[in-house]
Parts: C-alpha cells; structure tokens; sequence
C-alpha cells in the first residue's frame, strides 16, 4: 500500500510503560495492521514510575484528544492511571491486566509487579539484538561518531570481507564496526586515537581478493576486468600498502584467505580477548 494511501488519523495513541513500553508498542501496532488505510501517530512514554509522570501524560493526552493504552504491572500504577485518567475524561486501556489476572488466579501466585523482568531475564538475547542493530548501522565507515562505542572495529581493502565477518560477529553479540582502507588516502584522524575499541586488520591473497571483486562487479553488471580495481600488481600494491599503513599503527592483522568464516571470527575473538586482558593487568 502506497504512503499516499493512507488517511492520517486525528488523534495519537498513547502507550506509557514502566519499562522501555516495547512490548506495548508491538502489541498497539499487531492491533492497527488490523484496520487499513489508517496511519495513527504512536507515542511511546517509557519508564513512567511516578503519579507526577502519569498525570503529566494523562494531561498532554487530553489536550491531543490521545487514545491511551499502558502496560504497567505496578498496581499502584495501575489504580493511578484510572483513577486520574476517568476524572479528566481520558480513560486509559490496560493492555496487561486481564492475562496477569487470569494467570495469577490458575497459578495461585502474586504477580511480582516489577517492570522489565522479561528484558532482564532474557538479557543475552537483548543484547544480542542490540549488538546487531549497531553493528549493521556502522557497516562500511558509517557514523563514525559512534565508533567510541564499538567493541571491535575491522579494517581492510574493499572485498577483503568485512561485513559478513561483522555480522556473524554481531550475531555471537559483539558491537562491530567496520572502515574500508583505501591505498594512498589516510582514514579519519579519530580512527587510531580511539581507546576501547579493538581495531584489527583483515588481510586476503590477492588472487582471492580479486574473484571477490569481479565477481561483486558482474553482480553490478559492471565489466571492466583491466581496471585498477581488480588488476593484479594494482591489486598486490594495495594490500601491500594497507598492511604497512596497519602495522605502523601497531594494529594486528588477520589473514582470512581461504578460511571458513567461524575460523576468522574465532582468531579475531582470541585477539581482542588477548588485548583486552593485557590491557587490564
């Protein structure tokens, strides 16, 4: 369905949370897939644990004419949003109460009302997911302001392999960035005046550099098999000139020629784990 298509509904929806209001949001947009031609503004008011807070949205939702929904597990939360909600005329939908009711009755249990258990619980999994998310949007030299916060950053030759050994790296849930190197053009000054990160070299033979690149280039439907880009001695004094400029950085190089990508990932892992234990001797 085109975006033209749409009808711009004249209310918001409101979600509140005492933890990050995802869970709330999922649900609210499974709901709207069920209506169509309708796009509604979705607000999310996530760690609301005070009255203040949720007077404060209750108001502001009133004035937008807002449709509320929430899912606190607090009980005090909870009474308070109806409470205050039903005497200014916006009623608020509990998205949560009727299973946490029906399953506290069947397991003859109080339900602990703490928000963001399930996120604490499956912690390894939310970070893995937030490892990936990074990792994909610093692919490539992107947004180098956040690579600070990178927990390995790869560096190499166009086609030497550095996205698909980030994403498998993110995967396993490392934050990996990844910066193209190009013979002759020094990379942003901040790249080797970082602390944390880990940086580390990716290397390849350049025969399998080059069936890397022409095969990327028939991808594209690009021909061209005498250009620099994929000419051999261009090809051996662009790896040759990476390496010098890594090595006087004092950066560690990886070969990955010709070895299975969990191989690479592997002696990667090993080499960052090694300088992150000698740097906190």
């Amino acid at each position: 369905m085109a975006a033209n298509d749409l009808v711009q509904a004249t209310f918001p929806l409101y979600i509140l949370s005492g933890g990050i209001g995802a869970s709330g949001e999922q649900l609210a947009r499974t709901v709207l897939a069920q209506f169509e031609k309708v796009n509604i503004e979705i607000q999310v008011f996530p760690r609301i644990t005070t009255k203040k807070q949720i007077r404060s949205v209750l108001d502001r939702a009133g004035a937008a004419n807002a449709v509320v929904a929430h899912t606190f597990v607090n009980p005090k939360l909870r009474r308070e949003v109806h409470e205050y909600g039903d005497s200014i005329g916006v009623p608020a939908i509990d998205l949560v109460e009727d299973l946490m009711e029906a399953l506290a009755a069947k397991l003859d249990q109080t339900p602990l009302g703490k928000p963001g258990l399930y996120r604490q619980l499956h912690k390894s999994y939310f970070d893995r997911i937030q490892a990936m998310n990074y990792t994909l949007d610093h692919d490539d030299g992107k947004n180098r302001g956040g690579w600070a916060q990178a927990e390995i950053i790869l560096l190499g030759a166009s086609r030497v392999g550095k996205t698909p050994l980030s994403v498998y790296l993110s995967v396993l849930g490392w934050k990996v960035a990844n910066v193209p190197l190009v013979a002759g053009i020094k990379p942003h000054p901040s790249l080797f005046a970082l602390d944390e990160p880990q940086l580390v070299g990716l290397t390849l033979a350049p025969s399998e550099l080059i069936e890397h690149r022409v095969f990327r280039q028939s991808e594209l439907g690009v021909s061209g098999s005498r250009s620099d880009y994929v000419a051999p001695q261009k090809v051996f004094e662009e790896i040759e000139a990476i390496e010098k400029m890594l090595k006087r950085q004092r950066v560690p190089l990886v070969d990955v020629t010709a070895k299975p990508i969990e191989t690479s990932a592997d002696e990667i892992i090993r080499l960052v784990r090694r300088k992150q234990k000698k740097k906190n001797k």
